[in-house]
């Protein structure tokens, strides 16, 4: 269904009758990049799922008549220190998320994160701390600039672009991105991952979006002062060999969240391999 909020309409996808859980995907990812094995096991632990896709991704409202991202011209205003502007933002991509919970009528959530989702749920947990209850914040990142960053062959990775508009160019090239991000020691089988690949292109492909959110993740900069102010009991959970946000930042987040909790899986990588799965889905759970 679509609701909306925040002058925007937003996809959303509410599974399950039990205690509300608002489940936030990354970078250019959408609601159906959160397993459908996750997303059942957490209904059969009571949890009503509620997942939606970003603006800018998936089903949701696109901003392409603001044009596409230089990403250049931000990489190096961001390696010179200086000021981003972006179209949107992170704090805007939150009010969205509150926005829905609004129009569903849901009040008090607990929220996981996944990367940037892990980044637009610090916010929401600023913006309305007494909204949400509990916090699992995954693969994520205050944004630090004193934290290691990616290799430049990850990141060259993440600002390619397919060969081609084709679906098959597109499903190659993913499969490419997350055999150099994925999760060393936990693997999808080949080609379930590609069939469902093949499905999220299928639904949507929207390259332009990933730009402009890309440029809305480095202008939303540290997060590390609004680290203090989250008082949700937070669980934090990251891969020790994950190659694009290394797991010192789950470290720092640890460090910085009074009373959170942390978990730090061996193997996994940034992505949601469904040998970890289980694991992931009871992680979650003990988080919200």
């Amino acid at each position: 269904m679509q609701v909306t909020t925040n002058g925007i309409t937003i996809e959303v996808e509410d599974t399950g009758r039990g205690k509300p859980l608002l489940l936030l995907m990354g970078l250019g990812m959408q609601l159906v990049s959160w397993p459908e094995e996750l997303v059942n096991g957490l209904v059969a632990r009571g949890y009503r799922v509620i997942r939606i896709d970003n603006r800018d991704s998936g089903l949701s409202q696109g901003f392409d008549h603001l044009g596409k991202a230089n990403l250049l011209i931000a990489t190096i205003r961001y390696l010179l220190g200086m000021r981003i502007v972006a179209p949107y933002s992170l704090a805007d991509m939150a009010r969205d998320a509150l926005g829905v919970l609004d129009a569903i009528g849901i009040d008090g959530v607990d929220v996981c994160g996944a990367s940037m989702g892990g980044m637009i749920a610090q916010h929401m947990a600023t913006l309305q701390p007494g909204r949400v209850q509990r916090l699992t914040l995954m693969m994520t990142t205050s944004g630090s600039r004193s934290l290691p960053q990616p290799s430049s062959r990850v990141r060259n990775a993440l600002l390619s672009r397919p060969s081609s508009r084709d679906p098959d160019a597109i499903v190659a090239y993913l499969e490419r991105l997350f055999a150099l991000i994925g999760s060393p020691q936990f693997q999808t089988d080949p080609e379930l991952f590609r069939a469902r690949l093949r499905a999220v292109v299928a639904r949507a492909w929207r390259p332009s979006g990933v730009g402009r959110q890309l440029l809305a993740v480095a202008a939303d900069g540290d997060r590390t002062p609004m680290l203090g102010k989250i008082t949700s009991p937070t669980h934090i959970v990251h891969g020790a060999a994950d190659p694009l946000v290394p797991v010192a930042a789950a470290h720092q987040l640890h460090r910085k969240i009074r009373g959170s909790t942390l978990e730090i899986i061996d193997g996994m990588g940034h992505d949601l391999p469904l040998p970890l799965l289980p694991r992931l889905t009871e992680a979650i759970a003990r988080g919200a």
